[in-house]
């Protein structure tokens, strides 16, 4: 018994300091984006667009629109609650004047009921909303990809959803990227994506810029 008393101490120090090095999901990636800005002269009242990999993959975002400042905070594969989860580091630190989100595409293929994903985008507003009342959303449709095409109806509905909710509302806007990535057939246009069928090419991006750039001027 003397014998199993050190052994089981020592095995909880280990237990206690794995632990410890453990993080959250995403963690890392967000704390190096805020050291990234961290460095950087970014300015109030610019442009905050967050989300997805679809948001994190846009490296022409800056480029696409010249005339504003934008912030992109986008990380990894994220999902609606893990943005709630970081919502003061990717977006209310930076007092944005506007503040464009895509999440939801990554909840549906991950099982989330539309409910749900619903729900978080409502915490997400009301957190943003009650810390900066001023301040625009714009929460960017599901978009339509080859690699996911067999959820298109729950997409469907998601969609439709979230427009509805968007417009009930104040100083949140719909914007649907949703038909104009679809090819003459109704299906998801090859032409807008890379080798996973998942993540857009510059082609694919060049109609994101075309949805988002009237809410810029």
């Amino acid at each position: 018994m003397k014998a199993i008393i050190p052994f089981l101490i020592i095995f909880l120090i280990f237990s206690i300091q794995e632990a410890k090095t453990q993080t959250k999901p995403f963690e890392q990636e967000v704390n190096s984006l805020v050291e990234k800005y961290n460095k950087t002269t970014w300015q109030t009242g610019g442009a905050v667009f967050t989300g997805s990999s679809s948001i994190r993959m846009w490296s022409t975002l800056e480029k696409d629109f010249p005339k504003n400042a934008i912030i992109n905070t986008g990380f990894g594969g994220s999902q609606t609650h893990e943005l709630l989860e970081y919502l003061e580091e990717l977006v209310i630190n930076f007092s944005p004047s506007k503040v464009f989100i895509y999440e939801g595409d990554n909840d549906v293929n991950a099982g989330k009921s539309n409910n749900k994903i619903l729900e978080e985008h409502h915490e997400i507003i009301s957190k943003i909303k009650e810390r900066l009342p001023e301040t625009e959303l714009y929460i960017i449709s599901a978009k339509p990809s080859p690699s996911r095409w067999s959820l298109k109806d729950t997409y469907l509905k998601l969609n439709e959803e979230m427009r509805k909710f968007c417009s009930s509302q104040e100083q949140v806007t719909f914007i649907d990227i949703w038909t104009p990535m679809l090819d003459k057939t109704g299906n998801p246009n090859p032409k807008l994506f890379i080798e996973d069928n998942l993540h857009m090419n510059s082609k694919g991006y060049k109609i994101w810029k075309k949805a988002v750039k009237p809410h810029l001027k």
